[in-house]
């Protein structure tokens, strides 16, 4: 974490650090929300909904301009081809998340990942039946293991354990989260943890949380909704049985935007892998006989069930194309600076009115509590032309994202929440 003193409590100080950052031009390739004054707002909700590249109208209109001219024959015909068009993404969700090619593939929605991913991964005896999760997990998440271990004959009171937070803490030390893995030992059948957590930004140690599952005997996977865009990931050399991400919080690929899956090779050639199957999954080279029998494509694509939607694929491609170009390492790096910054900014101005619970081990989003009410101030701060949001009860959510967010914003919404306050 980079180290700030009163002297950049400044906006010269801020305007200074924008200068000499050498990845200040990717803000010009997104396009800002409107303050209510007509000029450009603050926007810090990138964890929730990413902001538009300015290059995704021209993708989806290219698509549609080949729909207008091939028809069905857009399939083969146009500057991208519709049959093999999620293969576009296939290299920059590997290098995303730290996989091989054969291991990632763009399809479905991520609660419907996740559940493809328990259809594989969740698999419960009489003895070995439970799912380890957060304590504070994603609702959708509960929803998904709950369903699961009822559909497999278990009362999910008895499946479900969540974690417990370390003693006076709201987050779980890495300690006691790999002691608590330890300690279901064999009643264990998986671990599905989210990274980073939505309400806490604390992000998990994939390595340590995967080799101390696989040492219990259960399997490993996690949902990235808040890392793939966010963390520096190597999902494959940590061991991971699978993930699952969506892409249109740091992804940046619009509202409602195709999904990721990761599954790790060691488990894509298992004849016996259970597995929900359908037509896109199946051989390429005979796909259209239209045989009776499925043949899995030997890579992640052997999940894929249909043809995916081709305009979410195009703005995902777009957005993909950034982040090949900025590296998820240089974004990291950035992200640390402007987090630290946000939150050295916080701290300064604002100390004795919030609490910052976001551990050291994050990403770019900072999860703050107020002590008066923060689901009005939300309101004030959307006036005032800042976008930021309120998770029950009592957390504010901020994000300073190293692709389009700056010093300056940090400084402004510093300055903004403190005359608020």
């Amino acid at each position: 974490m980079t180290n700030y003193s009163s002297k950049h409590n400044h906006i010269d100080s801020a305007k200074a650090l924008d200068h000499e950052d050498t990845m200040k031009h990717f803000r010009s390739k997104f396009h800002f929300p409107k303050a209510p004054n007509g000029g450009e707002g603050l926007y810090f909700c990138g964890h929730s909904l990413g902001l538009m590249p300015k290059d995704v109208r021209k993708s989806i209109e290219t698509e549609l301009h080949s729909w207008e001219t091939y028809g069905v024959e857009g399939h083969f015909e146009g500057p991208y081809p519709w049959l093999p068009y999620h293969e576009n993404i296939t290299t920059s969700f590997a290098k995303l998340v730290g996989a091989k090619e054969t291991e990632v593939v763009a399809m479905n929605t991520l609660t419907v990942n996740l559940h493809m991913m328990m259809v594989s991964f969740y698999k419960p005896s009489k003895t070995r039946f439970k799912i380890l999760i957060e304590n504070n997990t994603f609702p959708s998440d509960k929803y998904a293991v709950d369903s699961q271990a009822r559909f497999h004959g278990f009362d999910p009171k008895d499946a479900i354990v969540e974690l417990k937070p370390s003693p006076g803490k709201k987050t779980v030390d890495p300690e006691d989260l790999l002691r608590q893995i330890k300690d279901l030992g064999e009643s264990l059948a998986l671990v599905m943890l989210g990274n980073c957590n939505y309400l806490s930004g604390q992000c998990f140690n994939f390595k340590d949380i995967a080799h101390v599952a696989h040492s219990v005997g259960a399997q490993c996977g996690f949902n990235l909704a808040h890392g793939a865009g966010n963390l520096l990931l190597n999902l494959h050399d940590d061991n991971v049985d699978f993930a699952v991400w969506c892409s249109y919080k740091y992804l940046n690929s619009g509202p409602g935007g195709l999904a990721g899956c990761f599954i790790h090779e060691r488990h894509i050639t298992e004849k016996n892998i259970p597995r929900f199957e359908g037509w896109w999954g199946t051989n390429k080279s005979t796909r259209f006989k239209m045989g009776p029998n499925f043949d899995a494509i030997p890579t992640a694509e052997a999940w894929q069930l249909s043809n995916p939607p081709i305009f979410q694929l195009a703005s995902l491609r777009t957005s993909m194309n950034i982040f090949d170009e900025a590296t998820m390492p240089a974004l990291r790096a950035r992200g640390d600076k402007l987090t630290s910054y946000l939150e050295f900014l916080l701290k300064e101005n604002c100390g004795d009115k919030l609490s910052i619970i976001t551990p050291n081990e994050r990403g770019s989003m900072l999860c703050v509590q107020l002590k008066d009410d923060p689901k009005k101030l939300v309101k004030v701060f959307t006036e005032k032309g800042v976008l930021l949001d309120f998770r029950e009860p009592d957390i504010l959510r901020i994000t300073p994202v190293p692709l389009y967010n700056n010093f300056e914003d940090c400084f402004k919404l510093s300055q903004i929440i403190k005359e608020t306050l």
